[in-house]
C-alpha cells in the first residue's frame, strides 16, 4: 500500500509541475506550484524524512506564498489592481489545484492514522540511521557554510531588484529635478 501512495504521490508533483509551467495566470502557476512543493514533502514524509518535510512545507510552500503577497502588496496600484486580482482568481479555476491538495490530505491521514502499525514502523526505520536536527544544522553551519550565505545573498539581492523595479519612475524624475533647482 504504501507503493502506491509513492506512486500517487508522485504522479500528482508531475501533474503539479505540468500544470504550474503551462498556466497562463501567476496565481494559478503559483497554486499549482505550492501543490507541487506539499507533495514533494508528502514523498519525503513517506521516506522517513519528517523534518525534511516540515522544511519543504515551511521554507519553500511557506515562503512563496509570503513572498508572493509582498509582490503583491508592493505592486499594488489601487482600484485598478483590485479589479485585475478579481479578474484573474477564479474558484472554478482553482478547482484542480484543490482535487490534488485533498488526495495529498487523504494520502497524509491515511499514513498517519489509518496505516497498520507494523508497517508504519518499516518506513521510518528500515531507510535510514535517524538524523537529528543539530547534525543537519552542523552540516549547514559547518562545510556547507558559504552556500548557506550566497543562498542569502540571492534572496537579498532579489528583495533589492523588486523594490527597484516597482519604484515609479514618474515620482524618481520629479525628486531628482528638486534637486538640480
Amino acid at each position: 500500500m504504501l507503493d502506491t501512495i509513492f506512486i500517487i504521490t508522485a504522479a500528482i508533483i508531475l501533474i503539479s509541475a505540468i500544470l504550474t509551467i503551462t498556466a497562463h495566470n501567476v496565481v494559478h502557476a503559483l497554486l499549482y506550484l505550492i501543490v507541487t512543493m506539499l507533495a514533494v514533502s508528502l514523498v519525503f514524509f513517506i521516506l522517513g524524512s519528517s523534518f525534511a518535510a516540515a522544511l519543504q512545507i515551511i521554507v519553500y510552500a511557506g515562503a512563496i506564498m509570503v513572498l508572493f503577497l509582498f509582490v503583491t502588496m508592493m505592486l499594488h496600484q489601487g482600484e485598478k489592481s483590485l479589479a485585475q486580482e478579481r479578474h484573474l482568481f477564479h474558484f472554478s479555476s482553482s478547482i484542480t489545484a484543490l482535487v490534488l491538495c485533498s488526495m495529498l490530505f487523504f494520502e497524509l491521514i491515511y499514513l498517519l492514522f489509518l496505516m497498520p502499525v507494523a508497517s508504519n514502523t518499516i518506513f521510518t526505520t528500515a531507510l535510514s540511521p535517524i538524523v537529528t536536527v543539530k547534525q543537519i544544522g552542523m552540516q549547514l553551519y559547518g562545510p556547507y557554510s558559504l552556500l548557506v550565505v550566497i543562498s542569502a545573498l540571492m534572496l537579498l539581492s532579489a528583495l533589492i531588484t523588486a523594490i527597484h523595479i516597482s519604484k515609479n519612475p514618474s515620482t524618481t524624475k520629479i525628486k531628482t529635478q528638486d534637486n538640480d533647482l
